[in-house]
């Protein structure tokens, strides 16, 4: 890949691509246009181009390029408008011309000029071709374009070459069409590299014909959560055939696939197919997230093996760029290996971390030999690794400094910004993964050049990249809610030269529309309303509304009806009597934004909160967690940090004596915490069970109830307990005893009365 292109490209196209069409006098359409990214330069001209069935695109005889694009704008154009244009081929000018042009210069890069008399797409190759393409069709889907698509002249190149999307099917197994569904959207954001995360400690998904047990063994797990006598089976592979349709795929639509084949560590299960690749205990398939321990052995059998592996990778993966991985690899049986050790002592290595840096440089030795390049995350850095190496910083952005100034080409993708597995706000429907609240704007803000990078190093940021860890996100609806719109920002903060986030919340709600007809369900989140009740006076509540940012305008209903347009508009926190049903939503341009919020309260929620309303009493490790079982036909949702089973209620409104309604739940802890085990809270518990301590004000605070967790037994129930008189507003902590593990027990939601 090319490294940077930087402003200077942009300024120099639009010497050497086709000059803004002089026009007849005439009104220009100022409309503001809703295109996602935004180009590196658009300047509004007169006129507006309408086109029907009989609109031809037309390319240049025998310009296969141009012909194929031109095929795929025909598709899109027959979604959006029922109607297929004719392509043809001969002299450009009419209708929609695709222009293979040397002038314009830069891969990539495009001008794209719209007038009353046609359409014109110039580029110098097919994907610049492409992207043009991808731009008009944005012209022509916007509600801007209802008259016909107003004149614009746009030069346009990206900002930075590498712009990714990564995909985890270790955890959790997609199918090929819900990939393929993925890479769709990765187009038409201008996203070129997909890099698939294929093996990992919980699966190895790829079919390696020298070793079938990789998938007949290490692409099943036990399901989390199974208490079946031989244990639920979680399963699922590729066959070579399924990933060249995905290369081949990707490919039409101007995407690198780049596999990762994780070493040395994040290999259980590997070495639970083959053991003597291994340097432990025989493993199964790990079904525990986190960090888990085990290690590719050192030795030239072991070698041997994963270079196999590689060949057939390489058979399958014509992208420059193989990704090794190279993260998370604890250490600990090389440490008790005599054979690993006997094995550094003949090299010369007196560390851990620079064994790994051999071992990476030997795989990276043997890339370099078959024409290829070596990736890996940033821990590589930790060794010595080849000089054409390139580093993913994925430990904030250190790596990438430390990698850059050192003359290592870079790939910032740090968490937790570009963690899409983080959620997206706090409301309470939000679904199962890390509450860090990375919003849309925290993404929005991220600027790829971080700070710490020289000046003379710049050129070795090739760009950035999105994750999709997947351990909590086990369907194709949850890889949605987590990947838009927020896949909208990072599209615009990769390709576009300059941020403007007003400017993108203005244009994202066109967007959002263009998701839903494309048949993704995106997340709300950055226009939904938050609901927030407080107790006001003996019979009234005080509701404060927001969203998240700030964008349109608030409108609610008391009278259970659906908000509209014309709804009343929050400008002030108000009084409601009991009970009363506030519902909410965003609105702009007539529009609602977000689906429907709705809050019922009476006396009785005043003095409830779910496990997600409450605060946990340390930011250790929160998650939120689904449950494995159903409960009323869902999988409840709950919060803990799982380092400490410790919860907050934050201002409880007390008067006399209270009852205290607790429903608790018992969930696997299936997480492998490596070092950090230590730092797990233990508290002493009367009880093989535990108890909930409820204590006021602080967590070492006045105990004022003890709850037996034995009455419970091992799964969901509901539990009584009694508080002793109080009088004003106190906080109150509940916090289980004993240690978790092998299961722990979770608050689902508290009902005082």
């Amino acid at each position: 890949m090319r490294r940077i292109l930087l402003a200077a490209l942009v300024l120099g196209l639009s010497a050497c691509a086709t000059q803004a069409p002089k026009q007849a006098g005439g009104p220009v359409d100022t409309t503001p246009l809703s295109l996602i990214p935004m180009p590196a330069q658009l300047t509004r001209t007169p006129g507006h181009f309408r086109i029907d069935a009989k609109t031809p695109i037309v390319v240049a005889p025998g310009d296969t390029a141009a012909k194929r694009v031109a095929g795929q704008l025909q598709g899109w154009i027959r979604l959006a408008r029922g109607f297929a244009p004719p392509i043809v081929e001969g002299k450009p000018g009419g209708g929609i011309s695709l222009v293979t042009q040397s002038t314009v210069k830069g891969h990539e890069a495009y001008a794209l000029d719209v007038d009353a008399k046609g359409v014109r797409i110039a580029a110098n190759d097919e994907t610049g071709l492409f992207y043009g393409a991808v731009t008009y069709w944005q012209l022509l889907t916007d509600p801007a374009s209802q008259n016909g698509v107003p004149g614009v002249h746009i030069v346009d190149a990206p900002r930075f070459a590498w712009r990714g999307l990564m995909l985890d099917s270790s955890r959790h197994f997609q199918s090929v069409h819900d990939i393929e569904h993925l890479i769709d959207q990765m187009a038409m954001h201008k996203l070129n590299t997909f890099h698939w995360h294929l093996t990992d400690d919980q699966g190895w998904r790829l079919k390696i014909d020298k070793y079938p047990k990789l998938t007949e063994v290490g692409s099943c797990r036990k399901a989390v959560g199974s208490d079946t006598a031989g244990g639920d089976s979680y399963c699922g592979f590729y066959t070579k055939d399924d990933a060249k349709q995905i290369v081949a795929y990707a490919a039409e639509r101007h995407i690198t696939v780049v596999p990762e084949i994780e070493m040395p560590g994040h290999a259980q299960a590997a070495v639970a197919a083959y053991p003597q690749y291994g340097t432990g205990k025989p493993k199964k398939v790990s079904s525990d997230w986190g960090v888990n321990t085990a290690l590719f052995n050192t030795d030239d059998a072991t070698f041997v093996f994963l270079q196999d592996v590689l060949d057939e990778v390489m058979e399958i993966f014509p992208s420059s760029y193989i990704h090794v991985g190279g993260d998370e690899a604890a250490k600990d049986e090389w440490e008790r290996s005599k054979a690993v050790q006997a094995r550094m002592k003949t090299l010369g290595i007196d560390d851990e971390e620079k064994m790994q840096g051999w071992f990476i440089a030997r795989i990276g030795d043997y890339l370099d030999k078959h024409g290829r390049r070596l990736i890996g995350w940033d821990e590589i850095l930790d060794g010595k690794v080849p000089a054409s190496a390139t580093v993913m910083s994925w430990r904030g952005t250190e790596g990438a400094i430390k990698a850059a100034n050192a003359g290592h080409d870079v790939v910032l993708a740090p968490s937790p910004v570009l963690y899409l597995d983080r959620v997206q706000s706090s409301l309470p429907d939000e679904p199962p993964g890390r509450p860090s609240d990375e919003t849309l704007k925290t993404l929005y803000d991220f600027d790829p050049m971080v700070p710490g990078i020289g000046a003379d190093k710049a050129e070795h940021v090739l760009g950035a990249e999105a994750t999709l860890f997947t351990e909590h996100m086990h369907d194709w609806y949850r890889i949605q809610h987590a990947t838009f719109p927020r896949m909208a920002a990072f599209a615009e903060r990769t390709w576009s030269s300059r941020a403007d986030w007003n400017g993108f919340l203005a244009r994202l709600p066109v967007q959002m529309a263009r998701y839903r007809s494309a048949g993704i369900i995106p997340a709300d989140s950055a226009f939904a309303v938050a609901i927030s009740v407080a107790p006001a006076g003996k019979d009234g509540a005080r509701v404060t509304l927001s969203s998240q940012t700030g964008y349109g305008t608030v409108r609610y209903t008391t009278d259970g009806t659906t908000p509209t347009p014309q709804s009343e508009a929050y400008t002030a926190p108000f009084d409601v009597s009991l009970p009363t049903t506030v519902k909410a939503n965003t609105f702009e341009g007539g529009f609602g934004l977000a689906g429907v919020r709705e809050e019922a309260i009476d006396a009785k929620s005043l003095l409830h909160r779910t496990s997600v309303q409450l605060d946990t009493c340390t930011d250790d490790l929160p998650l939120r967690i689904e449950a494995p079982e159903m409960v009323d036909g869902v999988r409840p949702i709950y919060k803990a940090d799982i380092m400490n089973t410790c919860w907050i209620w934050k201002s409880v409104p007390l008067d006399g004596r209270y009852g205290a309604t607790i429903s608790v739940d018992r969930l696997p802890y299936n997480y492998a915490l490596w070092k950090a085990a230590k730092n797990v809270v233990s508290r002493k518990s009367r009880s093989r069970a535990g108890e909930i301590e409820i204590h006021q004000d602080t967590c070492d605070g006045p105990k004022l109830s003890t709850i037996d967790l034995s009455k419970a037994k091992d799964g969901r129930a509901t539990l009584q307990g009694v508080l002793p008189k109080r009088e004003g507003t106190h906080d109150l902590c509940f916090v289980i005893t004993g240690k978790p593990g092998p299961k722990m027990w979770v608050i689902a939601d508290i009902q005082l009365r």
